[in-house]
């Protein structure tokens, strides 16, 4: 990695690395939930965000123990009230959360749009 540290692009966004206690990796080793960055259309480096107490698991988590029962197991009406209970905590400010949510509920992700849809109408 200390050869990425003086590409133009890595130091652009150290500030922004650091603020947000954030990892830098190789493309290579990027995951599915690293963001990789490229520079004239070549990977240059993947962010790791920190997995902290936060983040769409967590809150699932926490609305699953909220409504007293496995997500995936709630009737239908269960589960668009814990996408609305999931949205009032910002659950869907994460990359990829409604692909998350929908997994957790077994549902499709247009399903939980749907239900967001439904509920701000």
């Amino acid at each position: 990695m200390a050869e990425l540290e003086d590409h133009p692009l890595v130091t652009a966004i150290a500030p922004l690395i650091e603020r947000l206690n954030a990892e830098l990796v190789a493309p290579a080793d990027a995951g599915a939930d690293d963001v990789t960055l490229s520079w004239e259309g070549e990977p240059v480096v993947a962010v790791r965000l920190p997995r902290g107490e936060g983040g769409v698991h967590a809150l699932l988590t926490e609305v699953a123990a909220e409504i007293g029962a496995p997500l995936s197991g709630l009737s239908r009406g269960e589960k668009q009230r814990a996408v609305l209970m999931l949205e009032a905590k910002g659950a869907f400010e994460y990359r990829k959360s409604a692909e998350i949510v929908a997994e957790a509920l077994g549902v499709t992700r247009f399903t939980v749009y749907n239900y967001l849809n439904r509920a701000r109408d």
